[in-house]
């Protein structure tokens, strides 16, 4: 039978399938941190990099050449423009990558996952970095295979956030680096606000983040809440899961991470039906899901507005818990103290986090750290960056999954996504007069409906700075988000 179907129709098929391919891919990773049995991971490495096998022939496919070479891009609407531009990326992208180096490096991620996971759990790095050395020398060699010459950070970092460069980075943090650390020290100098005490169940606290994912738009039929060792969100479309973890000594842990996830989830879940299993089916950069998942934690969920809603819900299921009254809990949530964990950082100290972690595994990609030498120059930069030393390994390199899985450029997307954040909050302020009244009663819904409306519901049809620039009437730099921060915490410390 003659196909009567485009070119540009047989390629979106193909597509369509590598999609629904790679959600198979995420869920498979979703399962290891959420229910898989600790004694299937030898098996689940060899999953991974079967599945990894398959993804990477079909993205690397003679047939797509074929098809993108045979499209003309201009006969096109904006919607297929933009399918091409991600599609002819990644085709790019991946043909420069050896099959059997994503195969191996999709196989050592899993092992290196669940050893980070016992590693952390035991306080024992030496039992990690073999794993950790390999997922190094993997991803540098990943790296040289896409830069053929360039810089190897930058191509890893490029897989996050298109078209940022180490160096632009590197200029964006140290514009930032001054003004945070002057605003550390003039807070440190105040007493800081009371901070809560008692036992808070976790079965209570995740009765309230499940409460508190569905006041931040989370869509239950289309998606789930489990306990993990690092919260993460995975999926697209009509799947979207998330994650949290608790601490019974401390309910923010668990409640902010939930609202962090609901972030990225409500930008996955908000993403227009059409785009479903398509390359524009999820979120344009790692940056501009940051800005959803950050926005959603800080600027609403930190608020004075919100906390006044979220204290009497605290109260009610963990009875007095040392705070006095509304005003008391918001300096509660925002209390500026020593701490080790990013994850757990206040607002105006967690891009300080983020810095650390750019230097370093900008210095591993490029050869100029060894592994050996990377809980030592950690524990270093830790207590010169935040003046009091690291007391476990839990507390330091070992705190986050990021490195074990290989993603290594990822960190810089959350200070990225804390700048758009800054942008968006004020856009969203102008457009919703009401929005402290309306979060002061536990009410998103207009939040919400603005960034559904500005942002999410375009997925990747726009390049990351085209969907901030549009959202925020041009392009954004961190002075939104370091006025942001002086205002608030100028308020809550009495500067």
């Amino acid at each position: 039978m003659k196909n009567t179907h485009s070119p540009y129709d047989d390629l979106m098929r193909f597509q369509r399938q590598t999609e629904a391919l790679g959600q198979i891919a995420w869920r498979l990773m979703w399962d290891q941190d959420a229910m898989m049995p600790s004694g299937a991971a030898q098996q689940r490495s060899e999953e991974h990099a079967a599945i990894e096998a398959v993804l990477h022939g079909r993205r690397t496919d003679s047939r797509l050449g074929d098809w993108l070479a045979a499209i003309e891009d201009d006969a096109l609407d904006m919607v297929g423009r933009a399918q091409m531009r991600h599609i002819r990326r990644d085709y790019a992208r991946r043909r420069k990558v050896p099959a059997d180096l994503a195969v191996e490096i999709a196989r050592v991620a899993s092992l290196s996952q669940q050893r980070w996971a016992q590693a952390r759990q035991d306080e024992d790095i030496s039992g990690f970095l073999p794993l950790l050395e390999q997922m190094v020398a993997l991803k540098q060699q990943e790296g040289q295979a896409l830069a053929q010459g360039g810089d190897v950070y930058d191509v890893l970092a490029d897989e996050y956030e298109p078209e940022m460069s180490g160096n632009e980075i590197a200029r964006i943090f140290a514009s930032m680096r001054p003004s945070l650390v002057a605003l550390r020290q003039a807070v440190q100098e105040k007493a800081p606000p009371a901070a809560i005490c008692g036992h808070f169940p976790a079965d209570k606290q995740l009765q309230l983040a499940r409460k508190l994912a569905r006041v931040f738009g989370y869509d239950f039929n289309r998606g789930r809440l489990d306990v993990v060792v690092h919260p993460f969100c995975a999926g697209s479309g009509q799947d979207v899961r998330i994650t949290t973890r608790t601490d019974e000594a401390n309910p923010f842990n668990c409640l902010y991470s939930t609202i962090h996830e609901s972030g990225h989830a409500g930008y996955e879940q908000n993403i227009r039906a059409a785009f479903m299993l398509t390359p524009l089916g999820r979120g344009c950069s790692m940056g501009v899901h940051e800005s959803q998942s950050r926005i959603y934690e800080n600027q609403l969920g930190r608020s004075r507005a919100f906390c006044g809603w979220l204290y009497p819900q605290m109260r009610q299921m963990f009875g007095d818990f040392g705070v006095a009254d509304a005003d008391a809990f918001y300096g509660a949530v925002n209390r500026v103290e020593q701490g080790y964990i990013r994850t757990e950082a206040d607002e105006l100290q967690y891009n300080l986090h983020i810095m650390l972690r750019f230097d370093l595994e900008r210095a591993l990609m490029r050869g100029e750290l060894a592994v050996r030498d990377l809980e030592a120059a950690w524990n270093d930069r830790f207590a010169a960056d935040f003046g009091y030393p690291v007391d476990k390994p839990s507390n330091g390199m070992l705190q986050d999954v990021h490195w074990s899985m290989g993603a290594f450029g990822y960190f810089p997307t959350y200070s990225l996504g804390n700048i758009y954040a800054g942008g968006l909050y004020q856009q969203l302020r102008a457009a919703v007069p009401d929005l402290d009244a309306e979060l002061a009663q536990g009410e998103t819904a207009s939040a919400i409906a603005w960034l559904r409306e500005n942002v999410q519901q375009y997925g990747g049809l726009y390049r990351p700075t085209e969907v901030i620039a549009r959202a925020c009437g041009g392009a954004v730099d961190a002075k939104a988000l370091l006025t942001y921060l002086q205002e608030k915490f100028a308020a809550i410390y009495d500067l």
